[in-house]
């Protein structure tokens, strides 16, 4: 069963508020990259239902999606692949099988596809009427799935729930406004709100709606089937809820991490050294990442089986560092808070970082000094050079380490 899936929308159109103002934005890159970045799926776990025998050509996909027993794979073509358990046609996409723009799996059976025009299409298993989204299914800016409910993001910041109601997950929280993404749980449902802080309800009897304090500073949030997980801004995870084979149990050091993601009873992080770990459940091998662990852009978690998408380029990957400064991802993208910006080093004596508006000018300006040979991560709140916060829309990061040396990359501010 897959928990807590939600996947951010980064194609044209999702960001409405934004692209009405900015109509010249074509592309943004999907699993928290500052680009499009297609890439190759890995897989590992319970493959009883060949949930982990990715189809071919296992190549071109831009997000991934973790299933009950099946998993979803997303093509740049905007075509959606899905694979494994087929009981209730959670792998049968519906027709036609173009223009999405994010993927998410449900817990028990249930498929979620968020199309360009800000819809949400759903199949499979549907006994609690999870496939059947509100009226009217239009403004949608990400979709998340529940063991038997569904959750959708609207673009005014409102969070819609569908599907089993049992504990109230599909209740809407109050107020309803001010979230920037959504995660489902088993029996909960968790909203991540523009000023860094979750919200969660439904079912708790392990204490998995009960948001450890400090509740702020968060960049994401995942549900698991009665735990949850939060990723701060300074890259390290929080974890609350039923911990009894210890997917709570957080990694040591706790720091670095750039996504997370949740299955039944496991638990997977993304480090900015492109690497995964894999915590709690381990009975089908669904923590133990394949190797080379190294090379990942992002991560899914389905029931017992685990997914990383691997960063696609055309060449065999060379782990090594490279000899340039390069700009890896900026995450999260679209961020309302706080984003971080990931980036490869050649060694330099002095670094800058310089954000410019669409217009061209430049609106911050920071010297990062000395920067050692490797993985670097440096943050940006979405201010001035004077601290002042800076009005939605999409700004460019560069950053500049000599005068040969620079690289740039997009990122959307939408508090």
């Amino acid at each position: 069963m897959k928990l807590g899936s939600v996947v951010y929308c980064y194609r044209r159109r999702v960001y409405m508020k934004v692209l009405s103002l900015l109509p010249v934005i074509l592309m943004l890159g999907a699993a928290g990259l500052a680009h499009a970045q297609a890439g190759s799926i890995v897989a590992w776990g319970d493959n009883q239902y060949g949930q982990c025998n990715v189809p071919s050509p296992n190549t071109g996909f831009v997000a991934i999606a973790g299933g009950g027993w099946h998993s979803l794979g997303l093509k740049e073509d905007g075509s959606i692949v899905a694979w494994g358990n087929n009981t209730y046609g959670q792998c049968n996409v519906h027709y036609p099988n173009t223009g999405f723009i994010a993927v998410a799996g449900g817990g028990h059976g249930h498929s979620l596809g968020l199309r360009e025009d800000s819809s949400i299409d759903a199949w499979g298993w549907n006994n609690f009427g999870q496939c059947d989204v509100p009226a009217p299914n239009t403004g949608f800016i990400a979709v998340a799935g529940g063991y038997s409910h569904s959750l959708g993001l609207k673009e005014d910041g409102s969070i819609m729930g569908w599907g089993n109601n049992t504990y109230g997950q599909c209740d809407e929280p109050s107020p309803n406004t001010g979230f920037i993404a959504v995660s489902g749980g088993g029996y909960h449902s968790l909203g991540l709100k523009e000023d860094g802080s979750i919200v969660a309800w439904g079912r708790n009897e392990y204490g998995q709606c009960d948001v450890p304090s400090p509740n702020t500073g968060f960049v994401a949030v995942k549900g698991g089937y009665d735990y949850s997980l939060g990723l701060k801004e300074d890259g390290s995870i929080v974890a609350w809820g039923r911990n009894n084979v210890g997917q709570c149990t957080l990694p040591s050091p706790n720091t670095g991490f750039t996504a997370v993601d949740v299955g039944y009873y496991h638990s997977l992080a993304l480090n900015e050294d492109g690497s995964i770990v894999g915590l709690g459940w381990n009975e089908y091998g669904q923590c133990d990442v394949p190797s080379p662990n190294t090379g990942f852009i992002a991560v899914a978690a389905g029931q017992c089986h685990s997914l990383g998408l691997h960063y696609e380029t055309g060449i065999e990957y060379d782990p090594s560092p490279l000899n340039i400064l390069q700009i890896s991802s900026i995450y999260p993208n679209p961020f309302s808070s706080t984003a971080s910006v990931v980036f490869q080093s050649p060694g330099l004596a002095s670094a800058t970082l310089e954000v410019y508006d669409m217009s061209g000018r430049l609106v911050n300006n920071r010297e990062l000094g000395a920067l050692p040979e490797g993985r670097q991560t440096v943050f940006w709140n979405g201010s001035s050079s004077s601290g002042e916060a800076l009005a939605n829309g999409v700004y460019v990061i560069r950053l500049v380490g000599g005068s040969e040396s620079s690289a740039t990359a997009r990122v959307i501010l939408l508090r």
